[in-house]
């Protein structure tokens, strides 16, 4: 008799195409018959997925002695659950990623630990809270589970505790929060089984669902299928209305808006909608030579340009730390004696693998001198990165403050709209402003091209086994780094030349 476990036993869904079809049935078809549409997996989204397996796999030291049910490679489905059934068998007490099949439905629980006779389910999010999504996440396991002849009596979600600071070695019972979910994943088992049905009927529907873009495409996840789905909508569109309420954004479109353009007239907007639109209209730049010329005037020299990069790990790796507290591990600052002075510029890049703070700030407080503004693109970020590193460093703290009180924020020419171009579509960020007013010059020749690439890159440098590859890494960081300095200083230029 085939058991629920059967390896023979083939699975229609798994855990995550279940989720995938409670968000959309379009894209759960799509993903079953034509994965070639998806999109590729971008540099954020491939870091969620290795931060939540590294997560994973350290709160399985929270219970002890457990063994590892995984086959060798995830898609050995048939080797999982025969392993998961062996170690059921044996009297394993407490399973690491055990397989489990019932319905039709395949998933992969992170935790299972036997308590008396029954079993606590604990599904790790390396998030620092609860969300909503992950309770029918833990309430389709734990249909599987029960389906599967288990007696389930806990399910629980574990997640990174914010609160904690590392001090000496990880305490992983204060790094983990453990809450309970199971009344909501009891209250909704009678609906899994109604979704379940639902969605088995979309893949054997033989045709793709016809459902238009929504909410629904980035809600609660970004579905890996808009670029074919949103192949029609131009560029711009409506949805690069910046401020605009989705339900306003979407009533356009349903009712045949998609260009900016066409956007009537006498519909109310927000004053920040309504200014992009006019000047996307017109095609006009704004600019308030005055106020521009008040901000140029007030501008101390020597004149720095200073940018960090950081790296935000889900674990803290070194004391004073929380889980994705900002660690700063590189910046370029470049200089300029006056207006029409030559430009130098000087930097720090961390060896990997070693808490870069202290030899940062050091670094950092001989470049930067003690006269003279220093510009950001974000004083929100930088400056609090300083003041953090006052407070992690206080045999530096008085120099950092004193590099704090110099900030200047060349962004905020920009948020206050003292300049813009239709070409910014509604943003201040330095990768929209420097192709409006610096056309020349970009990023797109940079092998390391955006600050999530450069968090990935040297977060891999530790285990990198090729010196020469290692090098090549660390100089396209320095690459990245100094682009983003030099680009405010040609932002600066091209302001003082339209300022006159």
């Amino acid at each position: 008799m085939m058991t629920a476990m059967s390896p023979s036993a083939r699975h229609a869904l798994s855990k995550s195409t279940f989720l995938r079809g409670l968000q959309c049935h379009k894209s759960l078809y799509l993903n079953r018959f034509h994965k070639g549409l998806r999109d590729p997996i971008d540099p954020s989204t491939q870091a969620a997925f290795d931060r939540g397996h590294d997560v994973g796999e350290l709160a399985q030291r929270l219970f002890p002695g457990g063994v590892l049910a995984r086959a060798a490679k995830p898609w050995f489905i048939r080797e999982a659950l025969e392993r998961t059934q062996q170690l059921l068998d044996a009297g394993q007490s407490v399973l690491y990623e055990p397989a489990f099949q019932y319905d039709g439905v395949m998933a992969y629980v992170d935790i299972l630990v036997r308590e008396g006779p029954a079993w606590h389910l604990y599904e790790v999010k390396s998030s620092t809270g609860v969300k909503e999504v992950y309770l029918p996440d833990a309430g389709i396991q734990a249909y599987i589970l029960r389906g599967a002849g288990l007696d389930l009596a806990g399910v629980s979600i574990i997640h990174l505790n914010n609160q904690y600071v590392r001090k000496g070695e990880l305490d992983l019972r204060q790094l983990f929060t453990v809450v309970s979910g199971l009344p909501e994943v009891e209250a909704m088992q009678g609906a899994i089984a109604e979704q379940v049905a639902e969605l088995k009927g979309v893949l054997g529907g033989g045709q793709v669902p016809q459902i238009d873009i929504g909410p629904h495409c980035t809600e609660p996840y970004d579905c890996d299928f808009l670029g074919h789905c949103w192949a029609h909508v131009p560029q711009p569109s409506v949805f690069d209305v910046a401020r605009l309420p989705k339900e306003q954004l979407f009533g356009l479109y349903r009712n045949g808006i998609l260009r900016i353009e066409d956007i009537p007239a006498d519909l109310p907007l927000n004053e920040t909608a309504q200014f992009q639109v006019e000047h996307h209209r017109s095609g006009q730049p704004r600019l308030d030579r005055q106020a521009v010329h008040a901000f140029l005037d007030s501008l101390r020299y020597p004149l720095y340009f200073l940018d960090f990069e950081t790296t935000n790990p889900a674990v803290p790796p070194f004391d004073g730390l929380r889980p994705y507290g900002q660690l700063p591990f590189l910046y370029s600052l470049h200089r300029k004696e006056s207006p029409s002075g030559d430009l130098e510029h000087s930097g720090f890049l961390a060896e990997a693998g070693e808490d870069p703070r202290r030899a940062l700030a050091e670094a950092l407080l001989g470049d930067a001198g003690v006269v003279g503004d220093v510009l950001v693109y974000s004083q929100s970020f930088e400056g609090t990165r300083i003041r953090e590193l006052a407070e992690q460093l206080p045999g530096q703290a008085a120099g950092l403050e004193a590099l704090g009180d110099r900030l200047r924020d060349l962004m905020e020419v920009f948020r206050q709209r003292l300049y813009y171009h239709p070409a910014m579509h509604g943003s201040y960020s330095i990768k929209a402003v420097l192709p409006a007013l610096v056309p020349e010059l970009g990023y797109d020749d940079l092998p390391i091209a955006d600050g999530t690439a450069a968090m990935r890159a040297y977060a891999a440098l530790p285990g990198e086994p090729d010196r020469a590859r290692a090098e090549q890494i660390r100089q396209e960081l320095w690459d990245y780094c100094q682009r983003d300095t030099l680009a405010m200083v040609r932002i600066l230029e091209a302001l003082q030349a339209l300022a006159g």
